[in-house]
């Protein structure tokens, strides 16, 4: 055991001097090859952004920084993180003991309880999107930083010692043939017996020998590192190449990631739309002149499995002939005046493309004039912007005071 402590100090000490004098420029050191280098920086870029991705996708789904602390703690000590109640369905809570205390048949007390009814959904489809999120995406970008960049890391702190471990044994190599020429050339001189003593002839023959015996070692030592460190660059180049199949591993995890996001706020907007029909009914029958939406009862909530719900994007609009009641659509909206009282103004929410000539095309974010004719269906209002005049969806519209 002591021999071979001896054995690593003196290797340990060898490298540590090669490191050095290659910082100062006292020392030649072995050049990888462009492909190689290639390999290194596609690699550290791979684990720098993959880091980055995953810090900030956890900040995306858990904005607390505590409660991601107590997550991480819990992953460490490999116990289950306890279930964790979302934001939605604590406002949720609230809004139902409020409705409770306060009076649930009372207007505000029925709405608070709509309310509550609908950010308890919208909480319980961010709870789905975390989990889904965190087993398809985070999890296999912890995996590879946690495990493959692990085993490329410690293969490449190899290859950088076998490198120092040549590059020692090339200028130990070079010193000896050095010492060895100069030794030869000593030992060719033919002495002059008067002048220079027998003896240090005779020495400098012995040099000439032990210089030789030492170039032998050092080649023979050179030979080993430099198998050795072939050896292991072909490793190190395995596992550097193997990053192309992470990339698409990860792109695939992407592609999830993106599908339960949809997914989420495919379901959120669902879920608001519901509750701002039945707001809008709720406000037609308190304040009478305003208008409201339809009063079909709400869509069930989406699942969270099904492919054609992730893509629902905007409602669906029926045609306004098929909305229109008898003698309707034929009715020109160049004669139709707008009433004395009832007009207002309504923002639009989505752009819209008119179907046909009776209807108006909308813009996102532009204020237009409303109202509604006697007979008309409840999903649609007569609009207004400026000389043009046409149906509009009340889905598409948030009708300001």
């Amino acid at each position: 055991n002591m021999k071979k402590l001896a054995s690593d100090a003196g290797i340990f000490f060898t490298r540590a001097v090669q490191f050095t004098e290659e910082k100062f420029g006292q020392a030649e050191k072995t050049e990888l090859d462009a492909h190689f280098e290639n390999l290194l920086a596609r690699a550290d870029s791979t684990k720098n952004w993959t880091e980055k991705i995953l810090r900030q996708t956890e900040v995306l789904l858990q904005p607390n920084p505590s409660a991601r602390v107590e997550e991480f703690l819990y992953e460490k000590l490999d116990r289950k993180v306890p279930s964790r109640v979302t934001n939605g369905e604590l406002l949720a809570q609230y809004m139902a003991e409020a409705a409770g205390e306060l009076g649930p048949t009372t207007p505000y007390g029925k709405t608070l309880l709509k309310v509550a009814e609908a950010e308890k959904q919208l909480g319980a489809a961010e709870r789905d999107f975390i989990h889904t999120a965190s087993i398809s995406f985070l999890t296999p970008l912890r995996n590879f930083l946690e495990g493959d960049w692990k085993t490329i890391s410690k293969e490449r702190r190899l290859l950088q010692n076998r490198r120092l471990d040549l590059d020692a044994c090339k200028a130990r190599l070079k010193k000896a043939k050095a010492a060895e020429a100069k030794a030869t050339c000593e030992g060719d001189t033919v002495p002059d017996f008067q002048e220079t003593r027998p003896r240090n002839y005779i020495l400098s023959a012995s040099a000439s020998a032990l210089w030789n015996d030492e170039v032998d070692k050092a080649e023979q030592e050179l030979r080993v590192a430099q198998t050795e460190f072939d050896r292991q660059a072909e490793v190190t180049r395995l596992l550097l190449e193997g990053i192309s199949s992470t990339h698409v591993n990860h792109l695939r995890c992407l592609h999830e990631f993106v599908k339960s996001q949809t997914t989420y706020y495919a379901q959120c907007y669902r879920h608001m739309l519901d509750l701002q029909k039945q707001l809008g009914s709720s406000q037609g029958a308190i304040f009478p002149g305003t208008f409201v939406g339809t009063t079909e009862p709400a869509s069930p909530p989406l699942s969270s499995t099904s492919p054609t719900t992730a893509a629902a994007t905007m409602p669906v609009v029926p045609s306004v002939a098929s909305l229109a009641p008898p003698g309707e659509a034929s009715l020109c909206l160049e004669e139709v005046a707008p009433p004395a009282s009832g007009t207002r103004k309504a923002r639009v929410l989505y752009d819209y493309e008119a179907a046909d000539s009776s209807e108006l095309a909308l813009l996102a974010d532009e204020l237009i004039t409303v109202y509604s004719l006697p007979g008309m269906d409840p999903d649609w209002l007569i609009g207004e912007r400026g000389n043009k005049k046409g149906k509009v969806p009340v889905t598409y519209l948030e009708l300001l005071s």
